[in-house]
């Protein structure tokens, strides 16, 4: 049964109206308490005797697309108890409706936190504009960070990652409850020692899924010694890509020397190939300095002192990975090769009509872009011995021999086929990374020692030696349940908030945000 709409229950509980009037944009109720008696916030004893009063002005939500003011009158009482030393005290209200000296009521309050939460500082202000709610971006980020994030519960299975403040100069540290699935801390480094000190307080944490990154493991076996420590399985099956990839880079001389390409001839180069191939020549000459210092024993801290190169480099040089003469640029096509593929088998072999088709499924290149493609696809189907003197980079030959021959262009199969018969070691490496693949997603926990063994042995014998390292983490990726898959998609969100707030956000602010969308 429909009741009679009373003015008193527009505003909040424990409140009456005892006037009301409006302008343009402006509603403004005069209100009072319904309460006779108020408790000394010192002693806690009840108090009847009015001192005096006085007018507070508070803001409220919305009411008809108009902001609402509420004036209310607050009495001040005295407090009767004898060893109190508070004598007057202003009247209290329920925490939870209005807060001591706040200004917004409770439920305008918790709707301004939560539009700081989801929208940040700037977008939420404006947001809070076309509601007709009088708060600015300063307040609410404010709001955001004196409410902070809740106590999560204690978990006892966490993912832990590094985050990017900056790519490649400072980075902090996520952690993730995969049981609750949700973030519940930020911490402003990845040393070992901060996510130490963090662990240490968790004593109840019974595994810890991490990358495979030293750090980490570190910090889990110094504070959780008795934590099952689990390794990502996306981050193995990287890292055993990218061994191939290292291991490829590492016989690019026998690879060029087994198609036919040991000389080039910078006649037959465009004028960026030939760029390339200069610096290619100048890369010789560093790469055969420090091959030859490395020959006569001298140390690679020695290497760098001599040579003046950075110690990463001369890393690179000696382990083989600085021998590409043409380094490719991932193209625009590269989401859309599957596709375009399929089309040239299928005989559809003109690039305007491909364009064409590319646009209608989100592509944003030009024409020159596909007919480019094409280009390039045609003279690859005419196999001969020119086809064949241009060596592919290192990452493009690791990616023709791991992809299926069916998907192959005739030239390319050649190619494969050339570097099979000529360098046989890079096909044990192959088939070395294909059976980790295969016992990472099969669970086969057997096959991980002699795999291991086999490994060793080969051209990714460093991949090898690393996974024997981290075994016993390896082995609980490959037999838990528990990956930290989570916690990547928990770093996606994070980097959204942080872009919302164009990367100033403080740490506090980010955890506050962050945290409180889990909610």
């Amino acid at each position: 049964m429909a009741k009679r709409l009373s003015q008193s229950s527009l505003v909040p509980a424990g409140f009456v109206v005892v006037g009301a009037w409006a302008t343009d944009g402006l509603t403004t109720l005069n209100i009072r308490s319904t309460g006779s008696t108020s408790r000394c916030p010192d002693c806690g004893a009840a108090s009847q005797r009015v001192h005096s009063h006085y007018t507070r002005r508070i803001f409220d939500l919305p009411i008809a697309g108009k902001s609402v003011t509420l004036r209310a009158q607050v009495r001040r009482f005295r407090c009767e108890a004898v060893l109190c030393g508070r004598r007057i005290f202003a009247e209290r209200f329920d925490p939870a409706v209005l807060a001591p000296w706040a200004r917004r009521t409770g439920r305008l309050e918790g709707l301004v936190h939560h539009l700081g939460l989801a929208l940040g500082g700037r977008p939420g202000a404006s947001f809070a504009k076309r509601l007709v709610l009088p708060v600015s971006n300063d307040t609410l980020l404010r709001v955001v960070r004196r409410r902070g994030s809740p106590a999560p519960p204690p978990p006892t299975v966490i993912g832990i990652d590094d985050w990017a403040w900056r790519r490649n100069h400072r980075y902090g540290t996520i952690i993730c409850d995969l049981e609750r699935r949700r973030p519940i801390g930020l911490l402003p480094d990845r040393e070992p020692a901060t996510a130490q000190a963090w662990l240490r307080q968790q004593p109840q944490i019974a595994i810890v899924a991490r990358d495979r990154g030293g750090a980490y493991a570190l910090a889990a076996e110094r504070a959780l010694p008795h934590a099952i420590q689990v390794a990502d399985r996306w981050h193995l099956l990287e890292n055993a890509s990218r061994a191939f990839l290292d291991a490829v880079r590492k016989s690019m001389r026998q690879i060029r020397s087994a198609i036919g390409a040991m000389t080039i001839n910078p006649n037959l180069l465009s004028a960026a190939e030939r760029l390339q191939y200069e610096g290619y020549l100048r890369r010789e000459e560093a790469n055969a300095a420090v091959f030859a210092l490395a020959k006569d024993g001298v140390a690679i801290k020695e290497i760098v002192r001599r040579t003046g190169h950075s110690r990463g480099l001369v890393r690179q040089i000696l382990r083989g990975q600085r021998g590409d003469v043409f380094r490719l640029r991932e193209s625009s096509l590269e989401g859309y090769l599957p596709w375009l593929d399929v089309q040239w088998s299928a005989g559809r072999r003109n690039g305007a009509e491909l364009w064409r088709q590319l646009r209608t499924q989100g592509f944003r290149g030009s024409l020159r872009v596909v007919t480019e493609w094409a280009t390039r696809r045609r003279r690859a189907d005419q196999v001969n011995a020119d086809t064949l003197s241009r060596i592919p980079s290192a990452r493009t030959i690791s990616r023709l021999m791991t992809t299926s021959r069916d998907t192959l262009s005739k030239a390319e199969t050649v190619t494969v086929a050339a570097i099979e018969t000529g360098v046989p070691a890079l096909i044990e490496a192959r088939e070395i990374i294909a059976a980790f693949h295969l016992m990472i997603r099969r669970k086969a926990e057997g096959d991980l020692c002699p795999w291991i063994e086999r490994g060793r042995a080969s051209l990714v014998a460093s991949f090898a030696n690393g996974v024997d390292r981290d075994i016993s983490a390896v082995r609980a990726a490959i037999t838990s349940g528990w990956s930290n898959g989570q916690t990547e998609g928990q770093i996606t969100k994070l980097k959204l908030v942080k872009r919302q707030m164009y990367g100033r956000g403080k740490l506090d602010l980010l955890e506050a945000r962050l945290l409180g969308h889990a909610i």
